[in-house]
């Protein structure tokens, strides 16, 4: 019994060193370190409730007896102080993504919010959600599945509608791509606490699949998405939006898609066969992305992204492709007319390097003329977003914030109200 103990202890505490201290060593231990660090990081709570339980059956049945026992069960109470300290460090979220939205928008931008949706704000977290993150829904939250948008390679692309049970009409839209690297995932696993929190609020939220590689070859990912803008300007109002007020959000290589939509509005490259549609969008929220397929800065220490986008996605090397890298680079777009931004990074990101962001958000700032949000999230990994967590709520919350501010804007500019 005392062996299995110690098991535990020495797993709860390499559990919660990698959350502190995740490896950015080259090769698979970066993405071992971020798996690992993601799912306990984010539900660090149930960690500890799961291996309390555990331990207890092991002390009843005598395990904690005799020194090695005890310094066993010292060793994994240290253990579950560290992983509650770390995750208490997402409480610092709040305060960092508040700072950000000042720094970009003025001191005062609250002020410059429409009443009513100042009025939806709010600091504090839903701890039900946090205690019983799964499934990821609202019962005011109503979902439409599986809608055809496009056809395309023998491919049906569908996407799914979240919206208030109550439909309101002529609603601000925000659309959700998917990550995975642009070979794996789907419109059904992410982006869900911030869609159910701002269809909540009264916004039409879409989440759409795409083309994956190795089958798609870069551009197909981002034409797809596109097609996607171009179905919601044609079809959202069906569903109580706006076509008018779109804002593209995503997270990896859908931050990453999201960036070159914003960038890339109504270029004829990326829309064959629908040339002639609206493609451009009013704002801009990436989330720990890929902004930089050159790798300029050289920022990228793990060479499993140069395969990646090489064997599966580029299906070209850099050096036989160079114009192909800059072009399927955001940092390489950025532009004076460039929609407001938001770009959230975690600090402790084993497969996107924060890197990435800073050097997109520095020359984005340097041409837009419009404001760049950049919040650089205290403890978080790859991917925080996924669970209804402490620090995910917190940025939600935040994403919120800057979401009501735009919009308001978009509102005064047209002589609009709030629907």
């Amino acid at each position: 019994m005392v062996v299995l103990l110690w098991t535990l202890a020495l797993i709860s505490g390499a559990l919660t060193y990698n959350v502190w201290r995740p490896s950015y060593r080259p090769g698979r231990r970066a993405v071992i370190s971020f798996f690992a660090g993601w799912l306990t990081g984010e539900l660090a709570l149930h960690h500890i409730a799961a291996q309390f339980v555990l331990a207890a059956a092991l002390v009843f049945a005598g395990a904690a007896q005799g020194i090695l026992g005890k310094l066993g069960l010292l060793l994994l109470l240290c253990s579950w102080w560290g992983l509650w300290m770390a995750y208490w460090k997402g409480d610092r979220a709040k305060d960092v993504v508040e700072y950000a939205l000042r720094e970009a928008l003025g001191s005062q931008y609250p002020k410059q919010v429409h009443p009513n949706f100042r009025a939806k704000w709010k600091d504090s977290v839903d701890w039900k959600a946090i205690v019983l993150p799964f499934p990821i829904r609202h019962p005011e939250v109503q979902r439409h599945r599986d809608i055809l948008f496009r056809r395309v390679a023998g491919v049906n692309l569908r996407l799914d509608v979240y919206r208030h049970r109550s439909h309101p009409q002529n609603c601000p839209v925000l659309l959700q791509i998917h990550g995975g690297g642009w070979v794996i995932g789907s419109k059904n696993e992410q982006g869900l606490p911030l869609m159910t929190h701002m269809a909540q609020r009264g916004w039409v939220c879409v989440s759409v699949n795409y083309r994956l590689s190795p089958h798609a070859t870069f551009p197909d990912h981002l034409v797809d998405v596109k097609a996607a803008v171009a179905w919601i300007r044609d079809n959202i109002r069906d569903y109580g939006g706006d076509p008018n007020f779109i804002v593209v959000t995503g997270g990896s290589a859908g931050g990453h898609l999201a960036a070159l939509v914003a960038l890339t509005p109504n270029d004829a490259v990326y829309q064959p066969g629908f040339e002639h549609k609206n493609t451009c969008v009013q704002g801009a929220v990436p989330m720990y992305g890929v902004y930089d397929f050159v790798d300029r800065f050289r920022t990228f220490q793990n060479p499993e992204i140069h395969h990646l986008l090489e064997g599966k996605v580029m299906k070209a090397s850099l050096d036989e492709a160079p114009e192909a890298y800059e072009k399927a680079s955001p940092i390489a777009w950025v532009r004076p007319d460039a929609p407001p931004f938001m770009v959230v990074h975690g600090e402790l990101d084993t497969l996107v390097p924060v890197e990435q962001a800073r050097h997109f958000v520095a020359a984005l700032r340097a041409v837009s003329k419009q404001p760049v949000v950049y919040a650089e999230i205290p403890g978080a990994q790859h991917a925080f977003d996924l669970f209804p967590s402490l620090r995910c709520q917190h940025v939600i919350h935040g994403i919120e914030r800057f979401l009501s501010f735009i919009y308001s804007r978009h509102l005064e500019t047209t002589g609009s109200g709030p629907s």
